[in-house]
């Protein structure tokens, strides 16, 4: 009977946590499609603000382009959450072992807080690669094509690479003229052309980013290993998240409990005995840990965001191979996966992503207490 009770209670608090994580996300992925566009989408120019990527979401895909891609992100932020606090809960009770009180030090926190962030980006990577290529499509307009026209000029390396996909047949001509005063030997080079991936175009570049999305077509074109690219921005990213969000928000948790102890009479002989905090305060906690959490990590998530962004064809990726090509840049960008170009855009976007990770740090706390007072037997 207690076995079924405490598996009841573990449905319970996954039921609650999966819920809330599902809330929280619903709320927020419009601030992190409009991040994740002002990110992918900067330029030399005048930096985009929120206000022109709506404008134009809405203008091609109306308001429902916000929440494009929002089941993959729920399923990468369930995952990935369920790692992150399951390996601090671990790494915690190691801590707290063989301690009178139920305590843990800031320093604690940021340790097991950096471990658990690199747990979650190993587990989250592939999701957050098909939820951007899901919101890019929604600020691309895509213009209409017949499947006539697509089976005229889909040629089978395409077709086998991208199902679907339609030749640019401007560029492709323009291809052919500028070849055209070469010796034709060949009974058909056009054709012969076409059977060369680095052709698969018409114009010697890789399909544009809103047209490899699908997990079928990424891993056909651009190989398995694509699913964790801008894997070792998002260790970054999410370790020093982790840190700072687990570290900042014990911090805060140790205040409440020292105010509250301050005002209990007599005074409590131990942590045990000044009880939990509100859940609003908890809550509070929480948004503002993740708030300064996204500030300190923002850089490597623009690093990460502009790494998925890129198509790369498993032919390139085997040629850098061969070719021992070393990406450039500083040693430390180098380690955390930041290309040079990228170096004046790597704060594009960071208010909306502070408030996202506040909003939605608050939104996740907030709704796992409510949701377990009511579902879980006291």
């Amino acid at each position: 009977m207690e076995d079924l009770l405490k598996n009841h209670m573990f449905a319970a608090h996954a039921i609650a946590a999966a819920g809330s994580v599902t809330l929280g996300t619903a709320v927020t992925h419009p601030l992190d499609t409009l991040k994740t566009l002002i990110q992918v989408g900067a330029g030399s120019g005048n930096p985009l603000v929120a206000a022109q990527v709506l404008g134009r979401i809405q203008s091609i895909t109306g308001n429902l382009g916000l929440y494009y891609g929002f089941g993959w992100s729920t399923l990468g932020r369930i995952s990935g959450l369920a790692a992150r606090f399951g390996v601090y809960e671990l790494l915690t009770a190691f801590y707290k072992d063989g301690r009178e009180d139920n305590y843990v030090h800031v320093s604690e926190a940021l340790l097991a807080g950096i471990a658990a962030g690199a747990m979650e980006a190993l587990i989250s990577t592939p999701f957050e690669l098909f939820k951007l290529r899901a919101q890019v499509t929604a600020a691309v307009h895509l213009p209409p094509s017949s499947s006539a026209t697509a089976n005229q000029v889909n040629t089978p390396v395409i077709a086998r690479f991208l199902r679907g996909y339609t030749l640019d047949k401007k560029a492709w001509d323009h291809t052919i003229e500028f070849l055209s005063p070469l010796s034709n030997k060949h009974p058909n080079v056009a054709c012969s052309l076409k059977e060369y991936p680095w052709m698969l175009t018409g114009s010697g570049r890789p399909p544009a980013v809103h047209e490899v999305k699908r997990p079928i077509s990424i891993i056909s074109l651009e190989g398995w290993n694509a699913l964790w690219r801008g894997l070792r921005p998002s260790i970054v990213r999410d370790s020093v998240f982790g840190g700072v969000f687990f570290s900042g928000w014990q911090f805060l948790h140790i205040g409440m409990l020292e105010q509250k102890a301050n005002e209990m009479n007599p005074p409590p002989r131990s942590i045990e005995e000044i009880g939990p905090v509100s859940p609003l305060a908890a809550s509070l906690a929480a948004g503002v840990s993740g708030s300064i959490a996204a500030a300190a990590s923002h850089c490597f998530d623009t690093a990460k965001s502009r790494s998925q962004c890129t198509v790369l064809p498993k032919y390139v990726s085997m040629e850098r191979r061969l070719l021992r090509w070393k990406q450039p840049g500083y040693w430390i960008e180098r380690a955390s996966g930041i290309h040079p170009s990228d170096r004046n855009y790597l704060f594009r976007g960071i208010w909306l992503r502070m408030a996202r990770s506040g909003l939605a740090s608050f939104t996740i706390v907030g709704t796992y207490f409510l949701a377990v007072d009511h579902i879980v037997p006291k």
